[in-house]
């Protein structure tokens, strides 16, 4: 493996990608928590907060002093979901020792400033700062009543949510505007603690580093105070409903031009069939020599954007388009063909062929960008399945077309979501 696993304690690891194609190297911290209803805008609001300041660099000032004292470092963060679990996340990105003048151990200064910032906050009388929380609520509340803005992602999202609703996928990622006023800064803060204390808690460093990389985490205060734990988060994803008719759900909005998603359930979920789940999205929608693309956008002239996507934690295809209001009629009848084409199998071996070359420049392209290939193998981490990219790409290639049909008799429509005027 390309990445060295390393138990620092129960539930804590660290992740060493040792790659020499970068002038930089790349530092993060992942905190791993079950996605709720309860905790979903606190999780969202934690980064902001750490980000303002912690013990020993105590506001935003002295955090930009510190970075440019090394040689420029960046610091960036924010939340995401992975499967059915919020993931925190902390990044840190600063040049590799060996392109300095000197012999500064600046990865060494770069995980301090890390680790300082997310486990050692700035506390104000046994809390956070109560000026950093109520400015936090503000901006994230900007963030969230913002989602509409971009259209074509919000009714993806509001997709998810009708799929997933009162589940935790279908939780929106920066939380809810009604949970902010009940959010202070003790409270918050006793939840951080709670949450540092059970989470799972994942630490990288990719670049070209050695065996001191190791020690320089090890040995660390910040690390060593941390507690050993049985690390709460979802191994294992809740499925959307199973329903017996789709459902079809209409938004109105000031818009100019519709949003159509689709959520389709595959009902194949066994480990190989995933790689043939690839194989079907990119044959239905994730390539410009797709159906969506080149039968509803390019020949029917119903859609100015068509395509699909595989989100394989929770085994699912989104059709997203972008129509005139007046065609979805037209669009949404076009698409069901195209679907039902592929259980036909109504596709060609070059097909197979094209969609194959289409994922495994993908999976090539993992190991170029350093953010790329760590999320790869935090992934791993999370799904507990180790797996390096030639087998990656050799379990792509052992696809049939027999397998993608199989995929696609499985499928099912779970939620036609459209957003007009």
């Amino acid at each position: 493996m390309n990445c060295n696993k390393i138990k620092l304690k129960e539930g804590i690891n660290l992740h060493i990608i040792n790659t020499n194609k970068f002038k930089t190297n790349l530092l993060a911290v992942f905190l791993t928590t079950p996605l709720n209803r309860e905790n979903v805008t606190k999780n969202a609001l934690i980064p902001m907060i750490l980000r303002r300041g912690s013990s020993k660099l105590t506001n935003l000032e002295e955090i930009s002093n510190k970075l440019d004292e090394m040689y420029g470092a960046d610091f960036n963060c924010g939340v995401d979901k992975t499967g059915d679990n919020h993931v925190l996340k902390f990044y840190m990105e600063s040049i590799n020792n060996n392109f300095l003048p000197e012999r500064e151990n600046i990865l060494e200064e770069s995980m301090k400033a890390l680790l300082d910032i997310v486990f050692n906050p700035l506390i104000e009388n046994s809390n956070f700062k109560k000026e950093y929380v109520e400015s936090e609520k503000e901006n994230i509340k900007q963030i969230i009543l913002g989602k509409i803005d971009n259209k074509s992602k919000y009714a993806y999202e509001r997709c998810i949510e009708e799929m997933y609703k009162d589940k935790p996928f279908g939780l929106y990622k920066y939380g809810y505007v009604e949970d902010l006023e009940n959010i202070n800064a003790e409270n918050l803060y006793e939840y951080y603690k709670k949450m540092i204390s059970e989470c799972k808690i994942d630490i990288f460093i990719s670049g070209e580093v050695d065996e001191s990389a190791k020690q320089i985490v090890m040995e660390n205060e910040d690390i060593k105070k941390l507690n050993d734990r049985q690390p709460i988060y979802n191994k294992k994803s809740e499925k959307a409903d199973n329903i017996k008719q789709e459902r079809v759900i209409e938004e109105k909005m000031d818009v100019s031009q519709g949003k159509l998603i689709i959520g389709l359930e595959v009902g194949k979920n066994d480990k190989d069939s995933k790689y043939s789940a690839l194989i079907y999205n990119a044959i239905l929608g994730g390539t410009p020599t797709s159906k969506m693309f080149q039968n509803v956008r390019e020949k029917a002239h119903l859609a100015y954007v068509a395509g699909s996507n595989y989100i394989r934690h929770k085994n699912n295809v989104f059709i997203r388009c972008g129509i005139e209001i007046e065609d979805y009629k037209k669009a949404l009848d076009l698409i069901r063909v195209q679907i039902e084409d592929m259980k036909k199998a109504d596709f060609t071996e070059e097909d197979i062929k094209n969609a194959k070359a289409s994922i495994i420049a993908m999976i090539k392209s993992i190991p170029e960008e350093q953010d790329s290939e760590m999320m790869y193998y935090f992934g791993q981490e999370i799904s507990e399945h180790k797996m390096e990219y030639a087998e990656y790409e050799e379990n792509v290639q052992k696809v049939q077309k027999q397998d993608v049909v199989d995929i696609a008799n499985s499928i099912k429509i779970n939620t036609v979501y459209f957003l007009r005027n």
